[in-house]
């Protein structure tokens, strides 16, 4: 009886819509689950997150679960998630992503999913990094390790929303560092984060990562702009 007392005056709600949830929905409705824009990429051997790296890192794969709209549910589920504290959203995310590539033998053969890092004073600030759920549970579903004390970020910067591409790849040039490169020696690592826009940060992160012997590397995100 407490729980229907609480869903009525307390009722939980699609973080993609903001309409309120059945009973047996969960932090995304049916209906916005069926109209998000999926890519498919890693179902259809789309190499669109490969090429917005071309040149600049090597990876085995690559895909991102959406398509970015402005204005759009994608931009109001990782909102949410970032500035609202609305972490479910990353776990929602990490099972629906990570169910699919399971399926997939290429990414059978991931070791360690690593998330893109926060920098230390933003980590205390939020509370917490906003792709680590994701992270996770992409990880629990490929049976791999989740590691987040190997890929550091040692500088602090402002929002790259508003930047120009070449003033993003200089920021982040210097921006992270890597701890006990042995523990990813001779692995397949996934480095995951929330949206791939210019590629800058996960070619940064993949450049120090290359410190380590034999690694293969592929990327999975949750948007791709």
């Amino acid at each position: 009886m407490f729980k229907p007392l609480v869903n009525l005056f307390f009722p939980k709600i699609c973080y993609a819509c903001l309409n309120v949830l059945e009973d047996n929905q969960n932090t995304i409705c049916t209906s916005c689950r069926h109209n998000l824009p999926v890519t498919n990429f890693h179902f259809n051997n789309n190499d669109t997150v490969v090429k917005a790296l071309y040149g600049r890192a090597q990876i085995e794969q690559g895909t991102a679960l959406f398509r970015f709209e402005k204005k759009g549910a994608v931009q109001q589920l990782i909102h949410g998630l970032k500035y609202k504290g609305y972490e479910n959203i990353g776990f929602a995310l990490g099972n629906w992503l990570g169910g699919e590539l399971k399926t997939l033998e290429h990414y059978n053969t991931i070791d360690i999913v690593i998330p893109v890092p926060l920098h230390k004073k933003k980590l205390k600030q939020r509370g917490y990094n906003q792709v680590a759920k994701f992270g996770q549970q992409i990880a629990k579903q490929l049976h791999a390790n989740y590691k987040d004390d190997v890929l550091l970020k040692v500088t602090n910067t402002k929002s790259q929303v508003t930047q120009k591409r070449f003033a993003r790849w200089q920021d982040n040039s210097t921006l992270f560092t890597v701890n006990n490169l042995a523990s990813i020696n001779n692995k397949h690592i996934l480095l995951v984060d929330d949206i791939i826009t210019t590629g800058a940060t996960m070619e940064a992160c993949i450049k120090v990562l290359n410190q380590a012997e034999n690694i293969k590397i592929s990327i999975a995100c949750m948007a791709i702009a």
